[in-house]
């Protein structure tokens, strides 16, 4: 696990919106989150990208949706998906207003 751990650190994609306007974009530091949770730090991966875990749980129970098809499945979906969005939105403008964008 440490070799692919490794690897990912080392072929991280670089955000063109970082390369070409210089600041963050809503996705930044997602790979970083991604890597630090797969180390096992959630206190670490929260603090690099908030989004992360709520993104995992819609991304797996939509996978498992499709699968077992639950009762009251997409509207699961919907409303984590409105959460995974909120909290993307909450904490880019939490870095714009707090000058942590660059």
């Amino acid at each position: 696990m440490n070799t692919v751990i490794a690897w990912l650190e080392n072929h991280l994609f670089a955000c063109p919106v970082k390369q070409f306007m210089y600041i963050d974009c809503p996705g930044c530091g997602l790979q970083r989150s991604i890597i630090a949770l797969l180390e096992g730090d959630m206190v670490k991966s929260f603090q690099l990208y908030p989004a992360t875990i709520p993104m995992l749980f819609c991304f797996i129970f939509t996978a498992l949706h499709i699968i077992f098809n639950f009762k009251h499945g997409a509207a699961i979906i919907k409303v984590s998906f409105i959460l995974c969005v909120l909290t993307i939105l909450v904490f880019y403008f939490y870095k714009i207003f707090t000058n942590k964008l660059i």
